[in-house]
């Protein structure tokens, strides 16, 4: 699962980035309120973690853009500020949970899985669809409870893919995850991937459809019309 970190404190940036990486979660930084925007635009994340005490343009104002531009991306606000009125006007504005410093990373944790999840309309840590599961504490797939071997892309791509089994996912919404930002990949090397992911789930009732012109979508082979 690939998160944005908006912090602007140099040093939990760093000692935050290091924690989540280590829950096998794909952690991108930004120091400010542009950089987040720019990245947020340009790429695809699960989820944004974003503290309200930033240079310039403080954290909320990133948060009314996103919701202004009915951005549905997850956000989890970080903060110093245990103020009840601060929690509210936050939520107002859109944010999905607040946390406030210092935490037990943890809890920070079970709190970014359970926005996932809900995100993904699925009350439960393990997601489905046919014979295939995916363990969000874990971040492991398994067919039938064997494992399933990917490398980090397959893996992403797989993951993006049974997020949002049965909607369509776009080449250019795959690329934008896949990928880190300012990266040089075109739309051949997501073909790639899903190339070797269907060769991967080929004794699964799970394919890969391409929907021409629109890009994937992840269903169960007895579903396909």
């Amino acid at each position: 699962m690939k998160l944005l970190l908006v912090e602007d404190n140099a040093e939990l940036s760093r000692w935050l980035c290091r924690a989540l990486r280590e829950e096998l979660f794909e952690v991108e930084c930004a120091r400010d309120a542009d950089a987040a925007m720019w990245r947020i635009e340009d790429s695809r994340y699960d989820l944004v973690l974003l503290d309200l005490k930033l240079a310039g343009s403080d954290g909320r104002s990133v948060l009314r853009r996103l919701r202004r531009e009915r951005e549905p991306t997850p956000v989890l606000v970080l903060t110093a500020s245990e103020a009840v009125d601060m929690k509210v006007e936050c939520l107002n504005l859109g944010a999905d949970d607040y946390v406030v410093k210092p935490f037990e990373v943890r809890e920070l944790v079970a709190r970014i899985r359970a926005l996932i999840r809900r995100s993904a309309n699925n009350a439960v840590s393990q997601l489905s669809c046919g014979d295939l599961s995916y363990d969000l504490a874990s971040c492991s797939f398994a067919v039938n409870g064997e494992a399933l071997a990917l490398t980090p892309r397959e893996h992403r791509v797989l993951e993006m893919l049974l997020l949002q089994h049965d909607q369509v996912v776009g080449k250019n919404q795959l690329m934008a995850g896949v990928f880190p930002l300012g990266a040089e990949a075109g739309e051949n090397a997501i073909e790639t991937y899903v190339h070797r992911l269907r060769r991967k789930l080929a004794s699964t009732d799970i394919r890969i459809i391409t929907l021409r012109g629109f890009g994937y979508i992840l269903k169960v082979a007895a579903d396909e019309s």
